[in-house]
């Protein structure tokens, strides 16, 4: 079943590639527009909890309308699949119309101690993975999905520029940091849920359960950190790549002040364009003891 699971997906994929950005964005949208229709199915309950619980002075009328926007950007992430992992990269890369402080990065890599990129789920962080790919040594550290042969294709297709890919275990763990050493770029999601190991810091007023290790690679090796995301511009028009420069406190020597600064930066990036982050996973997942889950259903 799971073999098939992923053919099909491989399949839809093949299919979406074939549309120009235009009209897959058009059936992203559509994806949207279905999952908003459905309030009680599980993308658009967990889309109006997480936004409950991080904007509770917005009106409902705001949050619905944010909610809406959100399922639409969130089928677009989807739908663009084909793009960035069938296309050439020479024709994704021709999306880009506009980079915005790349100088971030160049000052970053030249002290020769590596470049951590935090990359929220904003926008399209696939598209934001081959740019940096196209230009930088590059290690990116990923969580493999289930389906072995989603894996192998998500594998083979963000190293088509040379991009290493690090699973989110001891193995990656230690790749990442001889990239590091190496002076090198390593790019991380800094808004998954660790399986374990984390510790509870605050998002939008929430206690989430956080990652430590982006604040303990940077203690280890010294390295710098800058935020990127890739924005989805209207109409087909591609995509605008932002850098920006991190908390000043995720440096800190503590290990809990630094995880804070990482959500702080987090949301720095999210408060640019709230629309296009990744309401829909479930952030508040796992709960400071005795507090009962958000996600439970009434």
């Amino acid at each position: 079943m799971k073999k098939f699971k992923a053919v099909v997906a491989i399949f839809v994929l093949g299919l979406l590639s074939l549309l120009p950005l235009r009209w897959a964005q058009a059936v992203g949208r559509w994806i949207g527009r279905r999952a908003s229709a459905n309030p009680q199915g599980e993308l658009c309950r967990v889309t109006q909890i997480n936004l409950e619980a991080c904007f509770p002075d917005m009106s409902d009328g705001e949050r619905q309308q944010l909610a809406k926007e959100s399922l639409l950007q969130t089928g677009m992430s989807i739908s663009e699949m084909g793009m960035s992992w069938l296309w050439s990269p020479s024709r994704t890369l021709k999306k880009v119309t506009q980079v915005n402080n790349e100088r971030l990065i160049n000052e970053a890599v030249a002290l020769g101690k590596g470049c951590i990129l935090i990359a929220p789920h904003l926008g399209n962080w696939e598209v934001l993975n081959l740019y940096l790919s196209a230009k930088y040594p590059f290690t990116a550290m990923y969580k493999p999905p289930k389906l072995k042969m989603l894996d192998d294709l998500i594998k083979k297709m963000r190293a088509r520029l040379g991009t290493r890919m690090a699973p989110a275990d001891a193995s990656g763990v230690r790749m990442v940091m001889k990239a590091l050493k190496r002076g090198e770029m390593v790019g991380i999601l800094p808004d998954q849920e660790p399986e374990s190991g984390g510790t509870f810091s605050t998002f939008y007023g929430q206690d989430i359960y956080s990652m430590k290790l982006l604040a303990q690679l940077v203690k280890q090796t010294g390295a710098r950190v800058v935020c990127g995301f890739a924005e989805r511009l209207e109409n087909g028009k591609g995509f605008e790549i932002h850098f920006l420069e991190a908390d000043e406190s995720i440096y800190d020597r503590d290990l809990q002040t630094a995880v804070n600064g990482m959500n702080r930066s987090v949301m720095d990036c999210v408060d640019r364009k709230p629309t296009q982050y990744q309401w829909e996973y479930k952030l508040f997942d796992h709960r400071p003891e005795g507090q009962p889950s958000l996600y439970r259903k009434r």
